[in-house]
């Protein structure tokens, strides 16, 4: 029954305390509202959403929340309704306890426009705690020869609800000795005391039980109750007594636990036990009893709990003190606790942003913070401040709300993230601190264009050079980051000679890379102009030109083309004329001749390659002037034809050759008699048959030397073989040994033997002549018809050689014996040593045939007697005049040989030359 009336009354108040709320009004920039405590979670407290003007909806859109300092939150925000509820169980004991009055003040936070508006809630109070004793059993000690009418004091009992809730009245058990009296009221409680009605006589009775009720004015009335056992004493006639009635005390709240805070003292005439005082305290509140501790014998109180100015900061608290026989006496202890700087500022960010767009305007709000300093006074005074050098401010907004802006534009490109420290410091002594961080990136705008290293760029591209491939790079850098910094390339559209410009270049759009679509031909186009635009990715997107110069490198490869003499084209000959009676240096003509290169490709240079009277006319080198180089003789050819090379300065150089005709008359009309002979000089079976001529003579020169090597092998054999038999040997003496090449003991001089070739420029006329050969210096025998043996034997089968025939390397013919070989080589080993052996045999062989020339010691020995000695005579001498045949000639040496060709042998009055002459057709 009692649970029923108590919901009904909890029912009846929270209507009574919703009406209140909706009478509340705005006042000083506050919301006001008022709820009971103990409600359900979710219960109404007010509509904050009609109090800020708004729409239940328009709280989600605009971000309407509470703000939180770290503390428990008691009240929510219901979305769909607009309304203030409560978020949990609220006790008002708990929050405010003994106080008359229980407000909690919150902030209700708009982000979107970032106004504070302060509500304030009352809790009020409902009959929810019955009346309490600290003590389970109260024993009193009463002596026997109390007087009727003695009081004596009960314990207070406490009811931490308010007003009409509160404790109101005690009630004790009725009985025929004591009654209750409620004293004066001490810091809003009343004291219960007991009072003696009757005599009390302890051999009657030794104690008493009594029953002491307390009951609140709650509906229903709750109450509560305590055991009284009075106990009858002997007698104690004082009472102790304390030094002072009221202990005053300040002590720091920073005091360490275990310091002695004041000494207390009372003292009691009586002796023995009844003079013995115990000090307690007196109807002490649970938060001081954890606190202060008071020694019962001595009466010191110190601290065992941590004082805290910012929770407590007034204690007031009774101090009993009683003697052995019961008599006690009471005295109050006033503690105030003094504040100490010792909580340093709390910073709480309230909202924040961890990026903002560079280039904002001034004053974009960073973030909201809080500032709060638990101390008081000067203690609890807070500044906050942040870095001069930072782009940002703090202002003042609410109470102790700051907002952090910025000062002026952010450029992400100079600085892309901030770390912001914030300080708040109290004013205290010593000052205490707080900091934190912020950390802010800048985000990006696309606020650079690409831009390039250089204003305008120069390329260089050979000409034929081959498609598709690179020849230059652009690059260009964008500041910014991400998409924003992310270049494409392009070409600017243009057409270059009526065609588009994408025709001939192209450019990767990611690295920049050109490459040539075409291969440029320096003689069409020698440089090109164009436009590289670089953009970026943002949006917008930006961009940038640069210019671009192409120029294309010249090549040789453009062969000289002859302007002059042209070619004719009807087939017949172009002819220049030069009278024979020009002078040396006369212009014939000049070959004209043009390069579409450039440079020292175009440089041009002529020389004349082929003529067909060599020397007879001369070509400028820079000019091309065909001049001729010497007076004109009769014997000259009228048709001279001359092959011109021009030739131009590049790497590898290119040439053209033209053939100039020159007809050498000295009247017109004697070119127009022999205008008729004049042919072609350019024959093409001219070079074959030339070709074929050159390899004849080449085959019989190898037959003959062939032969003539065999020949001397076999004579030198015949002639090792008689040196053999022969029983000594002799020398030649009187001349240089540099004259002569040796062969065992013959020596001769040095003869050289050579053929000529002569071929016309006319080849389909020309003779192929051998001239006869030339001799000189022979050695002449004056013994030689005497000498039966012959130098060479013509046999019809020629015998193998004699392997013992060898020479050392001192005697085989050469420089000096210098050649190198092996000493069992045949001899002689190269050409060389074969003409000059054979030339060295012929020689003295038409000496030996001269029949006046003799081998004394006069001049047709050639000094040999002056260098071998006197006993060297003819019989050391082969006869080489036998079966001795001359190359180039139908006569022998010997007289059998003459006699057989029907000429008489050659006379002797020195040597005879032929020569041969050269015929031309």
């Amino acid at each position: 029954m009692a649970n029923q009336l108590l919901r009904l009354d909890r029912s009846g108040l929270a209507l009574l305390y919703i009406f209140l709320g909706t009478l509340q009004e705005f006042g000083a920039g506050q919301i006001r509202y008022s709820v009971p405590e103990e409600t359900d979670k979710g219960f109404f407290v007010g509509n904050i959403s009609k109090d800020l003007r708004l729409e239940p909806r328009e709280l989600a859109e605009r971000r309407v929340r509470i703000v939180s300092r770290g503390r428990t939150q008691l009240f929510a925000l219901h979305p769909r309704s607009g309304s203030l509820v409560t978020a949990g169980r609220i006790d008002r004991e708990e929050l405010c306890e003994k106080a008359s009055s229980c407000f909690l003040n919150m902030e209700i936070l708009m982000e979107d426009t970032l106004k504070i508006y302060g509500v304030e809630v009352e809790i009020m109070d409902i009959n929810d705690n019955a009346p309490s004793f600290r003590e389970e059993e109260v024993e009193i000690k009463i002596n026997e020869h109390a007087t009727p009418g003695s009081r004596f004091p009960l314990p207070n009992a406490r009811d931490p609800d308010v007003g009409m809730n509160s404790l109101q009245r005690y009630q004790l058990n009725p009985n025929s000795y004591f009654s209750l009296q409620v004293g004066g009221i001490t810091d809003g409680a009343k004291n219960p005391e007991l009072v003696l009605e009757g005599t009390l006589d302890r051999e009657k009775e030794a104690a008493h039980l009594l029953l002491l009720t307390a009951l609140d004015g709650g509906d229903p009335i709750r109450q509560g109750t305590v055991p009284i056992r009075v106990v009858v004493a002997d007698v104690n006639d004082h009472t102790p007594k304390f030094t002072q009635s009221v202990y005053r005390v300040s002590v720091p709240e920073n005091l360490s636990s275990g310091s002695r805070v004041l000494m207390v003292n009372a003292t009691d005439p009586d002796e023995g036990i009844n003079g013995e005082v115990v000090y307690s305290f007196r109807d002490m509140e649970s938060k001081a009893s954890e606190i202060f501790q008071l020694d019962s014998r001595t009466g010191a109180v110190s601290i065992q709990g941590p004082l805290d100015f910012e929770k407590y900061r007034f204690y007031e608290i009774e101090i009993q003190g009683q003697d052995g026989g019961g008599l006690w006496t009471t005295a109050k202890m006033l503690i105030t606790v003094v504040d100490v700087n010792d909580n340093a500022p709390e910073i709480t960010i309230t909202s924040s942003t961890d990026s903002v767009l560079e280039n904002s305007p001034p004053g974009t709000v960073i973030a909201l913070l809080n500032v709060q300093d638990q101390d008081s006074g000067e203690n609890g005074q807070v500044s906050c401040f942040i870095p001069n050098n930072l782009p940002f401010n703090l202002e003042k907004t609410y109470g102790n709300y700051y907002k952090l802006i910025t000062n002026r534009a952010l450029d992400r490109e100079q600085v892309q993230s901030y770390n912001i420290t914030l300080t708040a410091t109290d004013h205290g002594s010593p000052p205490l601190s707080t900091k934190t961080q912020i950390s802010l990136n800048v985000a990006d705008d696309n606020d650079n264009p690409p831009t390039f290293a250089h204003s305008s760029y120069s390329a260089y591209i050979p000409e034929n050079n081959p498609r598709g491939a690179s020849f230059f790079s652009v690059t260009a850098l964008d500041l910014d980051s991400r998409e924003n910094a992310q270049v494409t390339y392009s070409l600017v559209q243009d057409t270059i000679q009526g065609a588009p410009l994408s025709s001939y270049i192209s450019i990767n759009s990611d690295t920049g890379i050109l490459y040539a679509l075409c291969s440029f031909d320096y003689e069409q186009f020698r440089d090109l102009q164009l436009q590289v635009m670089a953009q970026d990715s943002g949006d917008p997107p930006l961009s940038s030109n640069v210019s671009l110069n192409i120029f294309v490198l010249d090549q040789n490869d453009n062969t000289p083309e002859i302007l002059y003499p042209a070619l004719p084209t009807d087939g017949s000959t172009g002819v220049e004329l030069a009278p024979r009676s020009a002078e040396p240096g006369y212009l014939v003509t000049k070959v004209v001749a043009v390069d579409r290169d450039s440079g020292q490709n175009a440089w041009l240079s002529y020389r004349l390659l082929k003529a067909s009277e060599p020397g007879l006319f001369t070509v400028g080198l820079h000019t091309g002037e065909v001049r001729t180089a010497r007076a004109l003789l009769d014997r000259d050819a009228l048709k001279q034809s001359l092959v011109v090379v021009v030739q131009d300065h590049g790497q590898p150089p290119l040439s053209a050759t033209v053939t100039v005709t020159v007809a050498i008359a000295d009247s017109i009309p004697d070119v127009l008699a022999d205008l008729g002979s004049l042919e072609s000089p350019t024959n093409p079976d001219d070079s074959g048959l030339t070709l074929y001529l050159v390899m004849a003579v080449a085959v019989v020169s190898c037959v003959f030397l062939a032969f003539v090597i065999v020949l001397l092998a076999l004579r030198l054999r015949r002639w090792h073989t008689s040196r053999l038999l022969q029983a000594s040997g002799g020398g030649f003496a009187g001349m240089p040994a540099s004259h002569f090449v040796g062969v065992d003991g013959v020596q001769a001089f040095l003869q050289t033997y050579s053929h000529e070739v002569s071929l016309t420029a006319d080849s389909g006329k020309s003779h192929l002549i051998f001239p006869q050969p030339n001799y000189a210096d022979t050695l002449i025998s004056q013994e030689s018809c005497e000498k039966s043996e012959p130098l060479l034997i013509v046999e019809d089968s020629q015998a193998p050689p004699n392997t013992d025939w060898r020479f050392s390397q001192a005697q085989r013919p050469g420089t000096s014996g210098s050649q190198n070989g092996d000493e069992t080589g045949t001899w002689p080993n190269n050409q060389f040593d074969t003409e000059m052996l054979q030339a060295m045999i012929l020689a003295s062989a038409s000496e030996a045939a001269d029949g006046s020339s003799t081998l004394g010691a006069g001049a047709g020995t050639m000094g040999l007697s002056a260098r071998y000695g006197p006993q060297f005579t003819l019989q050391h001498v082969p006869d080489y005049r036998q079966n001795v045949y001359i190359p180039g000639s139908n006569a022998t040496l010997t007289n059998a040989a003459g006699k057989r060709d029907g000429k008489a042998p050659a006379g002797g009055n020195g040597n005879k030359k032929k020569s041969g002459k050269k015929e031309k057709k």
